[in-house]
């Protein structure tokens, strides 16, 4: 759905709306979803995809908004300070029914539109003429299937891909790589698993606790298991699930004696030493942790940087996640200010 709530940004000028912020937020799913909301409504709207970086930026290639005829936006292509410009030129580009590309910060003649950051980012403005790319896409991450959406400039076409293998540049068009949202499945009755399992919702995470009683939950590659039990007679049951399926990610409370006993018992069960290496335990980024909160915090960090490993997966010369973007193609994305496709 569409809220209604927004905050002034920029005033209108010549007939384009004023750019107001509509939803805060950076979720990939989020924001597609709004995009497919509003071409459902009916209302005009672009989807607007950070292409290149020159130099330092807040965001990766292959952050997104969606900017409504409106100018109400959701989603973000830096770290809020070009956000309202980037809307303004999207409902420009709406009105004008024509794709463009523009620059902002470093080499762009906006020069009264600097990024902190001292670098600059290229925009690409797509023009929604079809909810169809989306709707494709949401039903596969919806399903906690990878997905992926493929930009060609030189036609204003966006399409539907099932797989992309990395978000960059390939012959001339631009693809983002799109994961599910990860899952957190706890296992542990413990104040530490229902501190663990808040501070991963509020992190945007898919959360599910479980009990090693019941029936366990299906386990995928998006997945991350997280045992906090204080019983390893408990383990044992949702640690043979965890090791013979494919999550990105394992993590078992206790100290390192503890885990030395764990590996004992694995290895008696007929799991391997490699098998066993997958576990990560002690479980969190620093060491003896003595309250709940701090665990749950150590833990989440522990599964985000697993998460940044598994999302970085696959070939191309730019990877989701690249700690040092790679320059677009240069004859995929003009060098100037703007460029209308």
């Amino acid at each position: 759905m569409l809220p209604n709530t927004h905050t002034d940004e920029l005033p209108p000028r010549g007939g384009i709306p004023a750019a107001r912020q509509d939803i805060l937020t950076d979720d990939a799913l989020e924001i597609l979803q709004y995009a497919a909301d509003a071409v459902a409504a009916g209302i005009p709207a672009a989807l607007v995809t950070l292409v290149e970086v020159h130099g330092g930026a807040a965001r990766q290639p292959g952050a997104q908004m969606v900017v409504l005829a409106d100018g109400r936006y959701c989603g973000f292509v830096s770290g809020g300070c070009i956000e309202a410009a980037a809307a303004r030129e999207a409902s420009e580009a709406i009105a004008s029914g024509r794709d463009r590309v523009v620059r902002f910060g470093e080499g762009s003649d906006y020069f009264d539109i600097v990024l902190p950051c001292g670098g600059g980012i290229t925009l690409a403005i797509h023009v929604i003429r079809s909810g169809a790319p989306f709707q494709h896409t949401l039903e596969r991450l919806y399903r906690r299937q990878s997905a992926g959406l493929a930009y060609v400039p030189s036609d204003s076409s966006l399409a539907f891909v099932p797989h992309a293998a990395f978000t960059g540049w390939r012959d001339g068009q631009f693809l983002l790589a799109l994961p599910p949202r990860p899952r957190l499945v706890i296992f542990g009755s413990s104040i530490e698993a229902s501190c663990t399992a808040s501070l991963a919702r509020a992190a945007g995470y898919e959360v599910a606790l479980a009990n090693d009683a019941a029936p366990l939950p299906s386990i995928d590659e998006f997945t991350a298991i997280v045992l906090l039990f204080h019983d390893l007679d408990r383990e044992v049951r949702p640690l043979q699930t965890a090791l013979d399926a494919a999550p990105f990610y394992i993590g078992a409370l206790g100290s390192t004696r503890t885990h030395e006993r764990r590996t004992r018992a694995l290895l008696a069960l007929g799991y391997r030493t490699g098998d066993v290496a997958r576990i990560k335990a002690p479980i969190g980024i620093f060491p003896k942790s003595r309250d709940a909160s701090s665990l749950a915090i150590s833990v989440l960090a522990d599964i985000a940087v697993a998460w940044q490993k598994r999302v970085c997966g696959g070939t191309g010369s730019q990877r989701r996640g690249d700690p040092s973007p790679t320059a677009a193609q240069p004859d995929t994305v003009p060098v100037h200010t703007r460029v209308e496709a």
